[in-house]
């Protein structure tokens, strides 16, 4: 138990031989280090889950994972540890803000990897419609590029068989003719076959042939766009069938997923910021502990050691000072004053 409260401080980040003449805070350091090193841990499960997705590889996955929860442990560590209790409340907070902005951030990117990992089953379900409607889209392109030229062609066959039809029916009009005027029901009304029935039965046989001669140009024709249409539907099949379906499985690809569930759904909307916010609650927590809590025996101590090694830091510096000026003073008195304004000016700038 001695060893994992140890490890806790040294998560922490405090200053243990400190710490270890203040028990009483020794709790609090111990709650702030757990806190710390969970977020570490959680981090790296997240960030191990997200690569996993890309590289499809479990070790590649867990050594990139492992150096990333490392370094937002490292970096959280730092955040709490930097931070000092000086009794000023606003000037505490005004200082902690770009910590609290910093860990919100980090509480940000480690929460999607792991909401993609809970709404997994549903988020798999989404892929599926996904993947349906990139198809369906990419077969409509391809389909929409064939459109026009069998739109154009279909358009020509049935313009030739409209000319093949009105020539026919302007040929049936004509034998009609013919024949009533042989049999005394239309024309001269006269039933002898006479002038004007050879006249109509010229041009009907005219008709006829005309007629004959437009079927041998337009089947032709009407056959080789048909062949076109045949040609342009086996290769319209051919590029859907070697289109397949695209699997979407990337990490870009589930987060529009979850992104698309949340509009659709209340609840997962609702369940994705609550894991949200308790991450933000998780991360920011060893920050707003040091903020809340007052200043605690290791605090005064700890700025009792800052205090004498900075007064050291002072003393040395005068030590060396006067030293200095010791030795200018047994210089010549040209070189004397030169060191002596140099040493002036050291003074001035440590001061």
């Amino acid at each position: 138990m001695e060893k994992l409260k140890r490890f806790f401080w040294l998560c922490s980040g405090v200053h243990i031989p400190l710490l270890t003449k203040c028990e009483v805070d020794s709790s609090r350091y111990v709650g702030i280090g757990a806190t710390i090193f969970f977020t570490g841990l959680f981090a790296a499960i997240a960030a191990s889950y997200a690569l996993y997705t890309v590289f499809d590889s479990v070790w590649i996955a867990m050594a990139f994972g492992s150096v990333w929860g490392l370094m937002i442990f490292n970096l959280d560590r730092y955040i709490v540890s930097s931070m000092r209790k000086e009794g000023n409340t606003g000037r505490e907070f005004r200082m902690a803000l770009p910590r609290i902005a910093l860990a919100v951030l980090i509480s940000l990117v480690i929460a999607k990897p792991l909401e993609l990992k809970i709404f997994e089953k549903e988020i798999k379900g989404e892929l599926v419609i996904m993947e349906q409607q990139t198809y369906t889209a990419q077969e409509n392109e391809i389909r929409g590029r064939f459109a026009n030229d069998r739109e154009t062609l279909t358009q020509e066959i049935a313009s030739l068989k409209t000319e093949i039809a009105s020539k026919a029916e302007k040929r049936d009009a004509m034998v009609k003719a013919a024949q009533d005027e042989a049999d005394g029901t239309g024309g001269t009304k006269q039933r002898n076959a006479g002038p004007i029935y050879k006249i109509k039965k010229a041009n009907a046989d005219q008709a006829e042939l005309e007629l004959q001669a437009l079927l041998t140009k337009n089947d032709q024709l009407i056959h080789d766009k048909t062949r076109r249409i045949v040609a342009l539907d086996s290769t319209l099949r051919a590029e859907i069938v070697a289109l397949g379906k695209q699997k979407l499985d990337g990490p870009a690809a589930r987060m529009e997923a979850l992104d698309r569930l949340t509009k659709q759904s209340d609840a997962i909307w609702w369940a994705n910021w609550f894991m949200v916010l308790l991450f933000i609650a998780v991360e920011t927590a060893p920050v707003f502990v040091k903020l809340i809590s007052g200043q605690g025996p290791y605090d005064q101590l700890l700025k009792v050691e800052e205090h004498t090694f900075e007064a050291n830091r002072i003393e040395a510096l005068a030590r060396i000072n006067a030293e200095m000026k010791d030795r200018a003073a047994n210089l010549p008195k040209t070189e004397s004053g030169y060191v002596t304004s140099r040493l002036d000016v050291r003074l001035n700038e440590s001061a």
